[in-house]
């Protein structure tokens, strides 16, 4: 319970110690300070909680589905999420679509709306300046699809403004190539949940707070206000922002929605249209829920959900009452206010990742592996409790893939596996019983459940997707709708997700190599050939999943070596070389999330302690004599950047998903300065004192 009490004071900004600290003076001692920080803010269960924030179209739906349902939402939450809210506020008063993002009219409007439902007063000088920002870019009408999905839902939008999803495409079956089944879980989650909104025009009652928003928040190009009942929505529902707009229509897609409208104005559907909704409440969100516990994929789709709920059981249902059970689960609690996690957390992937690079420590000396014990042994415990060990009942009826023997990138409760994880969390449990660290060592049955797992989700291509194996093609892009992310229609193949599971049964070919060695082996060749593949001329590998360039070639670079690549290989030489380019005059790295939204290298400013230590364990992975002063140079550079008490400052936001909405790991700047210097004493024993 003290321990608790110590994680959470950490991260609301709250001492947890006396305060009285001096920097280690060898790197030995800082590693050793470092450990020991982390070993502070571990939680009882063994995992690290830590802030997935970042994207700000998140509690807007929160509020929503408040507003209209009106479940149990404690006072001081809203107060903190508005506080969140200010703090988050652009210098112009708007919102963007991530916390370092420029305003947006799907940032603003929606924030605002937010801070007015959660009880910022009319006249308070944060919502003028909102509304200024609004007016000043033609309200409302030209916010992007999602955020018309939200207005409509709150009644301040009429479902008339959008363009058709057609519910009845869910009726089709699941091998026509367009069949939601077969689009990207994340995507195709939150898209059937708003289809069954659409499908039965569900709105919320028309409060003051609606009226007042139809009147302030619609207006023209000139920012001369527009009358809600004189709105054009055949006009709007193809209008989009300048500021918004990073995926334009295509052709197709326009075609497509052209063809959708005129069916859903004017073709009779005999019932259909019932059978279909049914169908996705079935899919989409019974099952959905049953199979996370009420936690479901994402916080979108969550509030949708239980939204969906409300709709078709009632508030006082079992379901509802469950759903709302489990909305604590997303809400965090940062030094900045409330604000709502881009997941449940990201509880199994930090200590995966962690478990990792302390482990390299072993490789150094004995010592750390009897000090640092309890550590380690909760970690291990933590990572046994969150692999899945079942599939889904009638998993493939519901449209999902096997889970037996994965690991999630949250939580067991949520109940979706992702490759990369699967991964991590396999190397992790694999790492722990070699190296005899944990009292209670995951069965060899267990870890053999998470290699066949592993090889049943690589794709034809060799590399590995997220939650599924790829099911559609690229010309699902041609129709993706959101208008502000960046391939999101399919599950593609990922250097990270392609990586890590390549690692990971390579680890597994060490520890076990007798168990289907043929086909471990064929995965491995085959993942390490994809990686190969998508190398880009510049010597780089982007990044999907962190900022941006520095990690993606972080990825391929460790993958590549542990499939037996060669050091001198001409692909690793010039991803080496790519990173030396980028090494700046402090000896650090540092990328913009630009780098991700352009996808060319964008330098930040200032060196980051997260794209460092990236570069860093790229660079120390072959073992090569030419890159050792660039290494000494960044390993003094994360030394410098240490504080006393062993923690390392937060920095830029540092994680990125579809192309252009950023999120934040703020374990991150902890763990990877860790994990390279380990691996530098490990490889280097005397240290700075060779450079």
């Amino acid at each position: 319970k003290h321990q608790n009490k110590l994680v959470s004071a950490y991260h609301v900004g709250l001492p947890i110690d006396d305060g009285e600290h001096k920097k280690g003076e060898t790197i030995e001692e800082q590693i050793k300070s470092a450990v020991r920080f982390m070993g502070k803010t571990q939680t009882d269960d063994g995992h690290w909680a830590g802030d997935y924030g970042g994207p700000m179209f998140l509690l807007p739906g929160l509020a929503i589905a408040y507003s209209i349902t009106k479940f149990d939402l404690p006072q001081a939450f809203q107060d903190e999420i508005v506080r969140y809210l200010s703090n988050m506020q652009n210098d112009d008063g708007g919102f963007g679509i991530h916390i370092e993002s420029a305003s947006t009219v799907f940032g603003t409007a929606l924030n605002y709306i937010t801070m007015r439902i959660f009880g910022l007063p009319y006249d308070d000088e944060r919502a003028k300046i909102a509304r200024t920002w609004i007016k000043s870019h033609g309200g409302v009408l030209g916010i992007p699809q999602w955020g018309k999905f939200w207005l409509a839902v709150l009644g301040v939008y009429s479902w008339d403004g959008l363009n058709s999803l057609l519910p009845e495409m869910n009726l089709l079956p699941t091998w026509v190539p367009l069949h939601p089944h077969n689009m990207w879980c994340y995507c195709r989650t939150v898209y059937c949940s708003m289809t069954y909104l659409y499908g039965v025009r569900f709105q919320g009652p028309v409060t003051e707070l609606v009226e007042e928003f139809r009147r302030d928040l619609f207006c023209d190009e000139n920012g001369f206000s527009v009358k809600w009942d004189q709105v054009d929505w055949g006009k709007a529902k193809w209008s989009v922002s300048d500021s918004d707009l990073y995926t334009p229509h295509s052709s197709l897609l326009d075609l497509s929605f052209s063809v959708f409208n005129i069916y859903e104005n004017w073709c009779p559907k005999w019932g259909v249209r019932d059978w279909s909704l049914n169908y996705i409440y079935e899919v989409a969100v019974t099952k959905e829920d049953e199979f996370s516990h009420y936690i479901d994929i994402g916080p979108v789709n969550k509030v949708i959900n239980l939204l969906c709920v409300y709709v078709k059981e009632g508030k006082d249902s079992d379901a509802f009452k469950k759903h709302v059970d489990r909305v604590p689960d997303y809400l965090w609690m940062g030094r900045d206010g409330m604000k709502m996690n881009g997941t449940n957390g990201s509880q199994l992937w930090d200590t995966s990742f962690l478990v990792q690079g302390m482990m390299e420590l072993m490789m150094a000396s004995e010592k750390w592996k009897v000090e640092f014990h309890d550590i380690f042994n909760k970690a291990n415990d933590f990572v046994d409790l969150t692999q899945i060990r079942v599939n889904h009942p009638e998993h493939k009826k519901y449209w999902r893939d096997e889970t037996k023997g994965g690991w999630p990138f949250s939580t067991r409760d949520m109940g979706w596996i992702v490759a990369d994880c699967t991964g991590e969390g396999l190397k992790a449990a694999i790492l722990c019983r070699m190296h005899d660290v944990s009292d209670k060592p995951l069965s060899v049955d267990r870890i053999q459940d998470a290699v066949d797992l592993l090889i049943s989700m690589q794709n034809t291509t060799g590399g590995y997707a997220t939650c599924e194996k790829t099911r559609g093609g690229s010309y699902f892009e041609y129709f993706n709708a959101s208008e502000v992310f960046g391939e999101i229609m399919i599950d593609y193949d990922y250097v990270e997700c392609t990586s890590s599971c390549l690692q990971a049964l390579a680890i597994f070919s060490q520890f076990d190599p007798k168990y289907r060695s043929k086909e471990v082996q064929k995965a491995i060749n085959a993942a390490r050939d994809h990686i190969f593949s998508i190398q880009r001329e510049d010597g780089s590998w982007e990044g999907l999943w962190g900022i941006c360039f520095t990690y993606g070639t972080w990825f391929a670079i460790d993958g590549l070596m542990s499939a037996g690549v060669d050091a001198d290989n001409a692909a690793v030489l010039k991803a080496c070389d790519f990173l030396v380019s980028k090494q700046k005059e402090d000896g650090g790295w540092g990328e913009t999330f630009m780098s991700c939204v352009e996808r060319k290298y964008v330098q930040n400013p200032e060196s980051q302690v997260g794209n460092t230590a990236w570069a860093l364990l790229a660079l120390m992975k072959p073992k090569n004599k030419k890159y050792f002063p660039a290494i000494c140079a960044g390993i003094r550079f994360l030394l410098s950047k240490q504080e006393a008490n062993g923690d390392w400052p937060k920095e830029n936001i540092c994680g990125v998903f579809n192309k252009n909405c950023m999120i934040d790991y703020t374990n991150f700047k902890n763990i990877f300065p860790i994990w390279a210097l380990c691996r530098f004493v490990s490889l280097y024993p005397d240290g700075l004192k060779k450079e």
